[in-house]
């Protein structure tokens, strides 16, 4: 899972392993699931180099041979006679022959060694110590003779390669006017950087024309030729051709289009200078005290919902027990407050769970469905061995998978501490706002996110378990939520305690599993390494699906105008970049509620045997698995290689569907992707399988239960009427969400027409039907109105009894 590249010793940069991700320096005997055990390096660095050594021979008379003695300097002074010239010791046959054998076992001998084999011998413990200083720089001068030659070889490949493209690139031709492809020596570089220039000004002076005008202009589009007469909305899972013409420019749908690579938000020279450092330290050690009292007292902080049995912040109680040392001030009226406690037993030790909350990029990687993205920004204090004390500020861009929620954006303060209470071993990670540091507004355009002491106490348990007692303590700005997820969000489950840790439990079983080393039953998969490799392939998979249905990154989504209940997002982006598909990506995403148990729908979309019978999703074609991965304690918890056996997948060409589904207390989620032999034989073989095009779509499924007539914050009844209560007075359903990617263009700057929208939007909505039907639920068919547009809507009747 952890990381989409191998590390390659013989070549830079920054590429990182799953083992490297989740490993820590510091180790436990009690945590079996990661056998964490360095190997010893092949060639040891020479420790004092050759000046030392000339120094240490000056001082004890000779590296490998023997002097006679030197007079004083007195008697050296009344002969006036030149010194005479030292004798050199050739060591004999054998001595050479049995210090050669104790090298190849070890290399750097210690005192002890070097004494008996002095004894053995017959020489000076000094002389067999200059001997193994000798024969370790002899090998190392081999080897890097050896390495300067492969380095050569290769270097004159690069240079033959290079001829031979600059060679190719001057009998290019352009297309359009027959001139030379590279006029004037400009490279296609820098050809490139101008076209976006002239293009970003030409958006901008259309966007300030269009504000005089009243209407919309449209910007320079791409030539006829490279245009395709129709739409090839390639699904991804078999390839559907749709067949209504381009339109007008007049009916064009204008729709948001993300950037190539969002990069993260200025932070406005966010540092903590020196004199405000120990202030920083004392608030950590504040926050650390409040989380241990939040995380260990009950009543009368922490007070039970006698109707969902959840625990409820006394806030009265809080802020009595609780004194901010800043003085944070507090507007009722514009923030809400969002505070769960929840607690569970994860297959993880402390070491290991610390090093990945203090480490931005193995947080992001441990909650690939909550963290969107994440940066440390300044570390203020590194702490003892780089955990305890440690003091970072982070900034971090929380998500839910729905583009109907907008994403949480916070930079805050992170402290780790190891506490001893009542005779154990506590490790409290610590999240704090910057109040009193910093008051300029960082997030303006989605609701102010203000985290209030949050984090988790984490305590060994034996066999590598750990108990993670989880807070979450923050403050919202109060902005309208769409009705759909009011309840959700309000009662604190969108982004609670309960949420994070029943994804930490389950990334820990699948990290538990990634590590493995004794597994037996392959299948096809050829080792273990390939194994992993493909758990990895399947990681990179499921955290693009995340990301991409999402507000993260300043995504932004378009509402369907014909969508009675207002749950279909579109939005398009251009990619260019290795991992997905190059061109123009149509992305819609709907959210529907269903009256089953989430298990129950996660049952059905997770089954391929199953999911086949939907011809929306199968196009009449079986799935036959070939490769199974479990990598939890749930028989959903897996990643499945899946043969498509249509016509057309002969010996010659084989078309294969990559699939990881998982599950836990909070949701479930079945991601799926086709891949080709060569990607999956590239991945599996250990090569960088970022390179590998993915383009996924899948369902993220929420488990809801709620009072009969609740509402939202404007009074609309959260679930529609004809939902069906149980004795408790309580409707228990789930929320689905469907999340479709589309290849519409191989031309990044191709437009959209509103034939390929209804298009994916009738698609999106067939896609309901049928698995509302498969769920025995009677459905009427998907209306269409006139622009040719459909609407998801009345899908979710519940079945007569």
């Amino acid at each position: 899972m952890y990381g989409d590249c191998q590390v390659i010793p013989s070549m830079g940069g920054n590429v990182v392993s799953s083992e490297t991700l989740f490993s820590s320096p510091i180790q436990n005997p009690n945590f079996n699931f990661f056998p964490f055990q360095p190997l010893p390096p092949m060639i040891h660095k020479e420790e004092n180099g050759l000046l030392l050594r000339g120094r240490e021979e000056m001082d004890s008379g000779s590296g490998s041979e023997q002097a006679e003695e030197i007079k004083s300097g007195n008697e050296q002074e009344s002969t006036e006679q030149p010194p005479k010239k030292k004798r050199y010791h050739r060591h004999t046959a054998r001595q050479i022959q049995e210090m050669e054998a104790v090298f190849k076992d070890c290399p750097h001998p210690d005192d002890k060694q070097r004494m008996k084999l002095s004894q053995e011998l017959g020489l000076k413990p000094r002389q067999v110590k200059f001997w193994f200083q000798n024969r370790r720089t002899q090998m190392k001068a081999q080897q890097d003779r050896s390495d300067n030659l492969i380095l050569r070889a290769e270097n004159e490949s690069l240079k033959n390669e290079f001829y031979r493209l600059q060679a190719e690139l001057s009998k290019l031709v352009c297309p359009n006017c027959g001139g030379p492809a590279v006029p004037g020596g400009v490279s296609f570089e820098e050809l490139r950087i101008e076209n976006s220039r002239l293009r970003e000004e030409l958006e901008r002076v259309c966007a300030i024309a269009s504000r005089y005008i009243g209407r919309p202009i449209q910007t320079m589009s791409a030539a006829p030729a490279m245009m395709p007469p129709s739409l090839d909305l390639d699904m991804n899972i078999y390839p559907r051709h749709f067949t209504e013409p381009m339109a007008s420019c007049a009916e064009m749908m204008p729709v948001p289009m993300l950037p190539e690579t969002a990069s993260f938000p200025d932070n406005n020279n966010l540092y903590l200078m020196d004199e405000e450092k120990p202030v920083a330290m004392e608030l950590a050690m504040s926050s650390v005290n409040e989380l241990v009292k939040m995380c260990r007292v009950n009543a009368p902080l922490w007070v039970r919902n006698n109707e969902n049995g959840k625990e409820l912040l006394n806030l009265e109680e809080h802020a009595r027990m609780f004194n901010w040392p800043l003085n944070m001030k507090h507007r009722p009226s514009e923030f809400r407050t969002e505070a769960s406690r929840d607690s569970a037993v994860v297959i993880m030790n402390s070491v290991t769970l610390v090093d990945a909350f203090l480490d931005a990029n193995k947080w992001t990687e441990l909650f690939p469905s909550i963290v969107a993205r994440a940066k440390t920004v300044q570390v203020i204090s590194p702490g003892v061995s780089g955990t305890n004390g440690s003091l970072q500020l982070m900034y971090a861009e929380l998500q839910f998978l729905s583009p109907l929620l907008p994403t949480r954006e916070a930079y805050f303060l992170r402290y780790c501490q190891q506490q001893n209470l009542d005779d154990e071993t506590y490790w409290a990670i610590v999240d704090f706002p910057l109040d009193g540091f910093h008051n300029n507004n960082l997030q303006s355009s989605f609701p102010l996110h203000r985290r209030r002491p949050s984090g988790c106490l984490i305590q060994d348990m034996p066999n590598g378990y750990s108990r993670v007692t989880w807070v979450e303590h923050a403050e919202i700005e109060e902005k309208p939520v769409h009705h759909v997820f009011s309840h959700f969000v309000y009662t604190g489950m969108a982004f609670g305690a309960h949420r994070w840790l029943s994804v930490l439990e389950r990334q820990c079983e699948r990290i538990a599993s990634l590590m493995a080393r004794n597994i037996t039953d392959l299948g096809v998969i050829p080792s273990p390494e390939a194994r992993r490799n493909l758990m990895r392939l399947a990681q990179r998979m499921l955290r693009t699906f995340c990301v991409n249905i999402s507000t993260s990154s300043g995504q932004l989504w378009t509402a369907l105008p014909d969508s009675s209940d207002d749950t279909v997002r579109i939005t398009t982006r251009k990619v260019t970049e290795p991992g997905q598909p190059n061109g123009l990506i149509l992305c819609a995403v709907s959210t529907t509620w269903l009256p089953y148990p989430h298990y129950q729908v996660f049952d059905l979309l997770r089954d391929e045997r199953r999911r086949a019978q939907l011809e929306v999703l199968s196009n009449g074609n079986a799935l036959h698995e070939v490769a199974h991965i479990a990598h939890g304690a749930h028989p959903g918890n897996c990643i499945s290689l899946l043969r498509i056996n249509v016509a057309s997948n002969s010996s010659q060409h084989v078309e294969l569907m990559l699939q990881e589904s998982c599950t836990d207390r909070s949701g479930s989620l079945v991601v799926y992707s086709t891949v080709d032999v060569d990607s999956v034989q590239l991945a599996m073989s250990g090569e960088d399988p970022s390179c590998i095009p993915l383009l996924p779509l899948g369902f993220f499924i929420t488990p809801v239960e709620v009072i009969r007539d609740a509402s939202d914050h404007e009074g609309k009844p959260v679930f529609p009427p004809s939902a069906e209560a149980n004795n408790g007075g309580h409707i228990s359903g789930c929320l689905l969400t469907v999340g479709l990617q589309v290849l519409a263009s191989t031309v990044p700057s191709a437009k959209i027409n509103l034939s390929s929208i209804a298009a994916i939007n009738n698609h999106l909505c067939t896609t309901v039907h049928q698995i509302s039907a498969a769920l025995g639920s009677s459905t009427p068919s998907c209306p269409v109105n006139g622009n040719g547009v459909g609407s998801c809507t009345e899908t979710n009747a519940a079945p007569e009894k």
